[in-house]
């Protein structure tokens, strides 16, 4: 009897898998990690081969003990703007694969970057001119590997995403799932289709692009995925981030979710596409369920959150929960502020301020301050951000932001969800799941598949950790003020703005 569902989610730093069954339950798991390489300062590569061999190793991990035949179908979600070559003939990678992380075409975006070009960017993908987002990144994989592109317009060559590259290992067309299009930058995301103006703007021969299928497909089946049979149908495909807030349940505007990775994501869903975009938030589509719309989302992308707490971490020599400890137990109260400020632009500032120049500061410090006192700067830098990027969303959709979902590794930290509720004045709901991403692939599968139903994955289950706002509002707007104030600094800002208006409410939200 085919009774689970396997969710194979392919991030950055690892892959991991879940089995699902037809409760919503998680009934087995399995991971392996994924390496990196930084050939030069600011270029992030990955090894195609290794993604496909990490894929490999974690299925065989979590069907260790189940029989293989119970699987119904497969449900992807998978690391976003990520990018790669290969020959559409043989299926062998050409190049390796550029993370979203990679910074090599900061330069060109500010070579090409006019006022103009910026705003045709937007008006028709919803995002902004950016080196994280795939365009630019595939302009300079063809610049290097397909200098006059007489490979890539004779659709010779594939130019394709992670979700992209998992699919074509078994053996189907060139495809690509809506949601990790409109990741692309090359996608006018109102009609759902690729644009002829973005492709000729970036360089990139369309004959070279996937054919955009929804989320539920249609998919090719699994083939040579050991120990999987071929045949089982791959039922879902999404961004990780997409199916994250899918994972949480959010169904319809008025809630958010953030993820605390690497880098975070926080996104919700907007009525429309017409919708007037906030210019610190990007316009991206969630999700689309065969035979249906696109749901359309609100999303804002921080580069450094996890990535604070490594750095300090690595700084200190010492892990960042001992870290954390040590900072409580020396009296500092978790929502206290005491004008310490860490700014992580390391690699700039993404959303909402959308900065490549912006640089990391340490401000407010003094010779006898505690390196307490900084990790949870580095703390309440994440939660800043995340405050920064709801308040984006709040002024997309017009309407108050009732609930924070929560996930993600760096989620599982009590002091930092507290933090996070007190700074943005919302009740926060951690999931009891660090995986969301690939809960949300399961989930999709699952309805693709007929496994699960709405009414199932509504049903109550496991409790969620609760953390509501107690600051009272004028250390929270002391707080937001000099946050803002130390991001001015970074930026090279002579003023900074004052507290938004959520920041002057009563304790509580």
């Amino acid at each position: 009897m085919r009774e689970l569902v396997l969710a194979i989610d392919q991030g950055t730093s690892s892959t991991k898998c879940l089995l699902v069954d037809a409760t919503g339950a998680v009934v087995a798991s399995g991971a392996a990690p994924l390496g990196e390489s930084c050939p030069r300062p600011g270029w992030v590569e990955q090894d195609p081969q290794a993604i496909w061999e990490s894929v490999e190793n974690a299925v065989r991990a979590a069907l260790s003990d189940t029989d293989p035949a119970r699987i119904a179908g497969v449900g992807f979600s998978t690391q976003r703007e990520s990018v790669l070559l290969w020959d559409r003939g043989t299926g062998e990678a050409l190049s390796p694969l550029l993370s979203w992380q990679d910074q090599r075409t900061a330069p060109l975006a500010r070579a090409i970057g006019t006022t103009e070009v910026r705003r045709t960017v937007r008006r028709i993908s919803g995002l902004p001119l950016d080196p994280m987002f795939s365009a630019l990144k595939a302009r300079w994989l063809l610049d290097t590997y397909d200098p006059d592109r007489k490979r890539a317009e004779a659709g010779e060559i594939v130019l394709g995403t992670v979700d992209s590259w998992l699919l074509s290992r078994f053996g189907t067309e060139p495809l690509i799932e809506i949601g990790n299009a409109s990741r692309t930058q090359l996608l006018d995301t109102g009609v759902a289709a690729w644009s002829e103006e973005l492709c000729a703007l970036f360089g990139v021969p369309m004959a070279a692009l996937p054919r955009i299928v929804s989320s539920t497909g249609p998919f090719p089946t699994v083939r040579g995925l050991q120990p999987l049979p071929d045949g089982i149908p791959v039922a879902a495909v999404m961004g990780d981030s997409h199916a994250a807030l899918f994972g949480h349940g959010v169904r319809a505007p008025g809630a958010v979710k953030a993820t605390y990775g690497t880098g975070s994501s926080v996104m919700g869903l907007v009525g429309a596409a017409s919708e007037q975009m906030d210019p610190g938030t990007c316009l991206t589509i969630g999700w689309q369920i065969a035979g249906q719309a696109p749901a359309f989302a609100a999303e804002g992308n921080i580069r450094s959150s996890g990535a604070t707490l490594k750095w300090l971490s690595s700084i200190f020599g010492a892990s960042v929960d001992s870290l954390v400890d040590e900072a409580l137990a020396g009296g500092t109260a978790e929502g206290e502020d005491a004008g310490i400020h860490l700014v992580p632009a390391f690699n700039g500032l993404g959303a909402p301020h959308w900065d490549d120049a912006a640089v990391a500061i340490l401000s407010g410090f003094r010779l006898g301050t505690p390196r307490g006192a900084l990790v949870l700067a580095g703390l309440r830098s994440i939660a800043h951000q995340i405050t920064d990027v709801v308040e984006s969303i709040e002024r997309t959709t017009k309407r108050p932001i009732d609930m924070l979902f929560a996930d993600g590794g760096a989620a599982a930290n009590d002091a930092l969800m507290q933090m996070q509720a007190d700074l943005a004045g919302l009740t926060v709901q951690r999931s009891p799941v660090v995986g969301l991403s690939a809960i949300g692939a399961a989930h999709m599968a699952g309805l693709s598949t007929g496994l699960l139903t709405e009414q199932t994955l509504a049903a109550p289950g496991r409790e969620r950790s609760i953390f509501r706002p107690v600051l009272d509002v004028e250390p929270r707007a002391r707080s937001r003020n000099g946050w803002h104030a130390a991001v001015a600094r970074s930026r090279l800002e002579a003023n900074a703005p004052q507290a938004p208006a959520r920041m002057q409410t009563k304790a509580g939200g």
